[in-house]
């Protein structure tokens, strides 16, 4: 019924999709100050010859005391090569619920495989969230967070609409920044990557029937990542899905529940086998307005102006997607978010994705009923080009947050 870490750490299985190849890992084991208590975390109960006591336990305190230097403690490992796989790093996060909807206090644990009832709620019926943030690493040492409370906010959001009780954002924040401070040396070196921070929500207690699960657990890993597509930051190629949809009006599209990907698998799949990085989705209804890909926003920009799809229920209202319209508009664009039809985004200058995984990815081609219309022989992407530097600048702490979106954990 419950969620429960192995000792024993295992590395997760090979990914899918469209990222890079993970390379190959070269891991030193912890060093001896890891096992220093810090007065930063902790809370548990423990067992002494007498009996049960209350004490601290020992893996809510494995947190380095190089952690709080701001030093570059980093592990042996060949980061020219980071892509975008499964890496085991050193801990993980995990709270649970009561059954009276109360996380209690959650700790680290050693990062491992996880055992989960056969008849948990998200085994049988897909009751889980999942979230995604970046951590960058600044030339002093510390690291940067990524505007770590709208992702906990949007967590909440889809916990609603799931029965599911969630963390507060109290709470979410926290596992966060352990987590990221327990894994700090496999932040990557600055301008080597980030490292990919995935929160989950899951029903993990046990049940037959179709009703919300008797408990629910709370779990944060992490692993250093680099570019999401294979071809890193090389315009991408977008097969436009005429079959399938990955949403309907009244549907979940608008929130990060963990079917939503898997239902996207296939045709993302049929479109890599044609050598396509992604697919774009078009609306059920009319199957002519633009909608998403299968893990990011897109935008258009013609004449100067960007537009974006409005959000109508079946599409994820992305961090980066409003992080880019807010920042674009702070330049001075004209940004829309209205309808937009499959023959305006191929008659547009430029296109691109944004989304915490691709950060913001310009889009060189679109396949549309055997139609290809590219992108690169038109003037350059400025527009795409400017808001990726702008934003990735405030991400990585290279110039001063005039938004106020970035949390610096030193």
């Amino acid at each position: 019924m419950e969620l429960l870490p192995r000792v024993g750490v295992a590395a997760p299985g090979p990914g899918r999709g469209g990222a890079a190849p993970s390379p190959t890992r070269r891991h030193r084991a912890p060093s001896h100050p890891i096992l220093k208590r810090s007065a930063a975390v902790c809370g548990a109960v423990a067992v002494c010859r007498g009996g049960a006591v209350a004490r601290r336990s020992r893996w809510s305190t494995l947190v380095t005391a190089a952690y709080y230097t701001g030093t570059a403690d980093l592990v042996d490992f060949n980061w020219e090569t980071l892509g975008f796989q499964p890496v085991p790093t050193d801990f993980m996060y995990v709270m649970r619920c009561s059954e009276e909807g109360v996380f209690n206090k959650g700790e680290l644990v050693p990062y491992g495989p996880i055992e989960l009832n056969p008849a948990a709620g998200v085994l049988n019926y897909g009751q889980g969230l999942l979230e995604g943030l970046r951590a960058h690493r600044k030339e002093d040492g510390s690291v940067l967070l990524f505007r770590p409370d709208e992702n906990a906010l949007r967590m909440r959001v889809g916990a609603d609409r799931l029965c599911m009780p969630a963390p507060s954002v109290e709470q979410f924040l926290e596992a966060i920044k352990l987590t990221i401070l327990a894994n700090k040396r496999w932040v990557p070196p600055t301008g080597k990557g980030s490292l990919y921070i995935r929160p989950l929500l899951i029903g993990s207690g046990a049940i037959l029937g179709v009703a919300p699960a008797p408990e629910y657990t709370f779990v944060v890993f992490a692993c250093p990542v680099g570019h999401y597509f294979k071809d890193g930051l090389s315009p991408i190629s977008l097969l436009t899905e005429e079959e399938y949809h990955c949403a309907a009006p009244g549907g979940t599209g608008d929130i990060k529940t963990i079917g939503n990907y898997a239902s996207a698998v296939y045709a993302k799949e049929r479109a890599k086998e044609r050598g396509h990085s992604d697919v774009l989705y078009l609306d059920p209804v009319h199957k002519k307005f633009v909608e998403e890909l299968s893990s990011c926003n897109i935008f258009m920009v013609k004449d100067n102006i960007i537009s974006t799809p409005l959000l109508t229920g079946t599409i994820l209202p992305g961090i980066t997607r409003r992080s880019i319209i807010e920042y674009a508009r702070s330049l001075g664009f004209q940004v829309e978010e209205r309808l937009i039809t499959i023959d305006e985004l191929l008659d547009s200058d430029e296109v691109f994705c944004t989304g915490t995984s691709v950060v913001l990815s310009s889009v060189g081609c679109i396949v549309y009923q055997g139609r290809r219309v590219e992108y690169g022989n038109k003037k350059f992407r400025t527009v795409s080009q400017q808001l990726y530097s702008a934003l990735t600048a405030i991400q990585k702490g290279l110039v001063e947050d005039s938004m106020g979106w970035t949390v610096q954990l030193n």
